[in-house]
């Protein structure tokens, strides 16, 4: 297995892959109660989506592990599970059948794009300005979800849209030492810190009765049969859907390749020209999930930006994600064990994380505005929309613009301009 993971070729080892693969799930565990409580909103049977979820989960993160060999877990995208459930369903209102049926196609087309390496592609034409701001962008959009998630940062006003949570507040305080925690570990090179500083803050905050003990560790998984091959492609298949599936292709299209990117960068898994080898693979695990997650009656699935965490903990090789899958398949008989790691535990996780992926904005040329400006739009639209998608494509629209109104418009290359087309397309096909 060591061969075949190329442990030697990464400089890495059981411990050390074993040790990411936990680290990634615990600040990723939340998926499990998060995702079935925003598709509840759209009719979905709640319990069943719990093993529709983790079910998703465990497919695509063994593709990833066995067939890519990355240390990228997959599961449900959280953006795309709000525009279906938000969205498609309650505002416009198809039935979440239609919905599926719609991830469904998209999933089809990621296939088929990736088959024909289109999507290799794509990602091979992005200039290094931007596949750094992706990455640094993404550290910081994770730094502001850890910061929230902990009660740091909290909602301001209008005028002041976010404030300085309740310093008062034992969990805020637990969360504040649990980030200097980490740092200091972190600082002093110790293996697992992330991990350790997760688990510490969680004994800590259920000894103190912060945290309820979960009333039960183990429970028989609940019936997937409310969900299983519910979709309706034909029912998406119809014009007036057109729009709804050309947004979540292109949502997850982009977000995949932007994720990828950005966690490729901070595992320094990118080879001299700045490119994933064999990136087809990974893509190719993201698309079959994505069919794979409408049979089993959840939405669009891909690579997880908390993969940083397992990153930063050495994860290099696909062995971490194999850990990953491995534990949501427990979580399907332990689910209560698995989700009581409270917020302001794995938030600092994400916190910290955001300051091993900031280096990449080194490699931006601060005297040229064409490439500076398109990455910097990119890096601030990630987190002042709140959406990684947002963020890349009013990035891609800006550096072919910029590009063609200075008169260098050799610089962009063929694969630009269709990502930078399909970036704009986003905004016509988006519904109010």
């Amino acid at each position: 297995m060591r061969r075949f993971f190329e442990f030697e070729r990464y400089k890495t080892c059981y411990r050390q892959e074993t040790v990411a693969g936990f680290t990634t799930f615990l600040t990723m565990a939340y998926i499990i109660i998060v995702n079935p409580a925003i598709l509840e909103n759209a009719g979905i049977p709640r319990e069943a989506s719990v093993t529709a979820t983790i079910l998703a989960a465990v497919i695509g993160t063994v593709i990833m592990a066995v067939w890519a060999k990355r240390p990228f877990a997959i599961a449900p995208y959280m953006s795309e599970n709000a525009f279906v459930a938000f969205v498609v369903v309650k505002a416009m209102g198809y039935p979440w059948e239609i919905a599926l049926g719609g991830v469904f196609i998209a999933g089809a087309l990621f296939t088929l794009l990736t088959f024909f390496r289109v999507r290799s592609w794509l990602a091979e034409s992005i200039p290094i300005s931007l596949k750094a701001s992706f990455a640094a962008g993404i550290g910081l959009f994770l730094t502001f979800i850890g910061f929230n998630e902990t009660g740091i940062v909290i909602l301001g006003t209008k005028g002041a849209p976010v404030r300085l949570g309740d310093i008062g507040d034992p969990s805020v305080l637990m969360a504040a030492g649990g980030i200097i925690l980490v740092s200091a570990l972190v600082a002093r090179k110790v293996r697992g810190a992330l991990l350790l500083g997760i688990v510490s803050v969680t004994a800590i905050s259920m000894l103190t009765g912060i945290t309820p003990l979960p009333e039960r560790i183990a429970s028989l998984p609940p019936s997937l049969s409310p969900l299983l091959l519910k979709l309706d492609i034909a029912g998406a298949l119809r014009p007036q859907f057109f729009p709804v599936v050309m947004v979540i292709f292109i949502m997850a299209f982009l977000d995949t390749i932007g994720t990828l990117i950005g966690l490729s960068m901070r595992g320094d898994l990118l080879d001299e020209s700045g490119n994933l080898p064999e990136i087809e693979r990974p893509m190719m695990a993201d698309a079959l999930a994505t069919m794979a997650a409408p049979l089993l009656g959840t939405t669009t699935t891909g690579a997880y930006i908390e993969s940083a965490a397992g990153i930063g903990e050495g994860g290099r090789t696909g062995f971490t994600a194999l850990v990953v899958a491995l534990l949501f398949a427990l979580s399907l008989f332990f689910a209560p064990l698995f989700t009581i790691v409270p917020p302001h535990a794995y938030g600092i996780a994400l916190v910290v994380i955001g300051s091993f992926m900031i280096k990449p904005v080194s490699l931006l040329d601060f005297d040229d505005f064409t490439e500076l400006i398109p990455a910097f739009l990119t890096i601030v639209l990630m987190i002042f929309t709140y959406n990684i998608g947002i963020g890349m494509t009013s990035g891609m629209i800006a550096y072919v613009l910029l590009k063609l109104l200075t008169g260098r418009v050799s610089e962009v290359r063929p694969g630009m301009w269709v990502l930078a087309l399909l970036s704009l397309s986003l905004y016509f096909f988006m519904p109010l």
